[in-house]
């Protein structure tokens, strides 16, 4: 008799935490994915945890002519907005993924996937939102998956828009 009464009770539980884990949606960093609008299963953990990756949230530049931490085969993502260039060298970007930046009046965010090797820029105004990214520790396509600060949503950068919560 107890023996049933265990197994009716275990059964209960499993029941009980299968039915949690279908209506909370998958969780994966933190981040909850019930609602992404590409397939959640592709959305992976990438190794490190949200921030894992520090991103750069106020970039110092120098002159060309006073750069001494590069050589002149170093690989940059250069930028141009009105009459403004600005290079981000790719041995910084390695490291950091996610430049949150601003010239002039635009704010943009510069990223650098190097496991895809991509870079891509953004311009972080949305809905009329100045929004601040990091980087999840999830991947998707094999590519980065930044977030933003101030809701969370999640932006693949292969996808080139939030895919929840925008």
């Amino acid at each position: 008799m107890a023996l049933a009464l265990i197994s009716k009770l275990r059964l209960l539980v499993s029941l009980c935490v299968a039915a949690h884990l279908t209506l909370a949606g998958p969780i994966k960093n933190g981040f909850d994915l019930s609602k992404v609008t590409v397939p959640a299963a592709e959305i992976l953990p990438g190794g490190p945890p949200p921030d894992g990756i520090p991103a750069i949230d106020h970039p110092q530049f120098v002159k060309p002519g006073e750069v001494n931490f590069l050589r002149d085969d170093d690989r940059v993502l250069s930028v141009k907005i009105d009459e403004e260039v600005r290079a981000y060298p790719l041995r910084i970007l390695v490291w950091h993924e996610i430049v949150n930046d601003q010239i002039g009046d635009r704010p943009i965010v510069v990223t650098y996937c190097p496991l895809a090797g991509s870079g891509l820029v953004f311009d972080r105004q949305v809905k009329g939102r100045k929004l601040s990214f990091r980087v999840s520790g999830l991947l998707y396509q094999s590519d980065l998956v930044m977030y933003d600060r101030e809701r969370e949503s999640l932006w693949p950068q292969v996808a080139m828009k939030a895919v929840s919560g925008a």
